[in-house]
């Protein structure tokens, strides 16, 4: 999957370049001046919005196949998720599992939004500061 990751990166890097005012920057640069993010934040930003889609029940999905409420009283929003733990590398990082830590660290103001195009809204401003985290 590593090795997935970094031939689409790749991809994007060589793109980037193609934009004539910024072909001898360094990619962050690239990156930020394009406002493109990282390939792993973008990954973290559908995950998240799929996780929205499925505790608001707009996929036609059951959300207990996914997730867990976390019932322990800790604070935050009311939808925090229970994070499973798992000995072997095969379920670490399963869709359901990696997005836990995440989805937890929202604010309640994205939760509690009322339709996905909010939410989108609301977590691009909460991930961007990590978008550009490299430079």
């Amino acid at each position: 999957m590593v090795k997935d990751s970094k031939l689409i990166e790749g991809v994007q890097r060589r793109a980037t370049k193609l934009v004539q005012a910024t072909e001898h920057w360094k990619y962050e640069n690239r990156l930020a001046y394009l406002r493109l993010p990282r390939l792993d934040m973008r990954r973290v930003r559908c995950d998240l919005i799929d996780t929205f889609k499925i505790m608001n029940s707009i996929y036609d999905v059951r959300s207990e196949l996914f997730f867990h409420l976390d019932e322990g009283g800790r604070r935050g929003h009311e939808k925090k998720l229970f994070k499973k733990r798992f000995k072997l590398d095969v379920r670490k990082y399963v869709f359901s599992n990696r997005v836990v830590d995440r989805w937890n660290q929202l604010p309640e103001k994205c939760i509690k939004c009322s339709n996905v195009n909010t939410f989108k809204k609301h977590i691009s401003i909460e991930l961007e500061p990590e978008s550009y985290s490299m430079l």
